[in-house]
């Protein structure tokens, strides 16, 4: 970033600019060895059983399709944890609440948080509460934090190796679409609603029947595309896609088409990629398949040396090309 820059939208999109401002100001200003590690939790030193992640919530509107603000926040959180292998325990909630936001909403918010934290057994241990005048903030903003106990340690983004098996865990772009649809007001005939859900239970089947796990990141901002890229670049290697693999719904593909968009760039918030040992992808797929929020788990890729720090997107039709890293922002205030 060039001094005179300022602050766009498209910094907080997931994608190519997040990346530089992050490398570039953030890494620059606090770099240690756990930051840079860039995974969604540092598994603190000494003490290498535990983890802990932080996250904002500001997504528009609050409400929306399949969840809302206080949902998100919670389940964001707890799959931060969920893909470093650790099994949630205690989270902080923080809420930045406008001047005027009706006590029913609030109440419903916090009535979803509960909720939530029943799925994976989690507490909220502390917390604060700010109310600010009307205007200097829309609504609510949430704070989470969250500690977990490592159940599977060496999970991380720079373990992928040739031949691993690249897994999701559900159809994709739910969540970007759904939000979507609630903020630009699209009226499909449709039930499409966000994949926001809570993901522990599934990743820690895979652990307690001994996958072989790698590498594992939930799918957020960026969309699988950017999850691809991180691991591709983290690790050294080329990751292959086949584009037909990918499990994509009627309704995101509807969309996409309509607004000119790709799947693989919209955000989820209950989809996580997987790295597994190829011989043991299928006990991944079973794993998966007794969830049913990952029925359509699939295999859709491996990890070759073709074009290292690359992902390559093949085609039906035998074709080929990079799948890049998003750039610009699709659409601002999704989480």
């Amino acid at each position: 970033m060039k001094p005179n820059d300022s602050i766009q939208l498209a910094h907080g999109g997931g994608g190519e600019e997040m990346n530089s401002l992050i490398h570039d100001l953030f890494y620059e200003a606090f770099g240690n060895e756990m930051l840079r590690s860039a995974e969604d939790a540092a598994v603190l030193k000494p003490a290498g059983s535990v983890a802990f992640t932080t996250d904002s919530f500001t997504v528009s509107p609050i409400f929306f399709a399949g969840g809302d603000i206080g949902k998100l926040a919670i389940a964001g959180t707890v799959n931060d944890l969920a893909m470093m292998g650790a099994k949630p325990r205690w989270l902080s909630a923080g809420f930045i609440i406008e001047e005027g936001l009706p006590f029913a909403d609030l109440r419903r918010i916090v009535a979803s948080m509960a909720r939530e934290l029943e799925k994976s057994g989690a507490s909220i241990v502390c917390g604060d509460t700010k109310v600010v005048p009307k205007g200097s903030v829309d609504k609510i903003f949430i704070n989470t934090s969250g500690l977990g106990e490592v159940m599977r340690e060496g999970i991380s983004a720079h373990n992928l190796a040739v031949d691993d098996v690249i897994i999701v865990s559900r159809d994709i772009g739910r969540h970007g679409a759904a939000v979507m649809m609630a903020r630009e007001g699209i009226d499909l005939v449709s039930d499409l609603k966000s994949d926001c859900e809570t993901l522990w239970s599934a990743v820690e089947a895979m652990i307690d029947a001994g996958v072989g796990i790698k590498a594992l990141r939930d799918a957020t901002r960026g969309g699988l595309a950017a999850v691809l890229n991180e691991w591709a670049a983290a690790s050294g290697v080329c990751i292959e896609i086949e584009e037909e693999r990918l499990p994509i719904c009627q309704e995101v593909r509807g969309i996409c088409e309509m607004l000119g968009l790709e799947a693989y760039d919209l955000a989820n918030e209950g989809t996580f990629a997987a790295a597994v040992s190829p011989e043991d992808a299928t006990l991944a797929l079973e794993c998966l398949s007794e969830y049913p929020f990952c029925v359509d788990a699939a295999i859709i890729g491996t990890v070759t040396m073709a074009r290292p720090g690359r992902v390559v997107l093949q085609s039906p039709w035998g074709s080929s090309r990079y799948l890049e890293l998003p750039k610009g922002e699709l659409l601002p205030r999704i989480c």
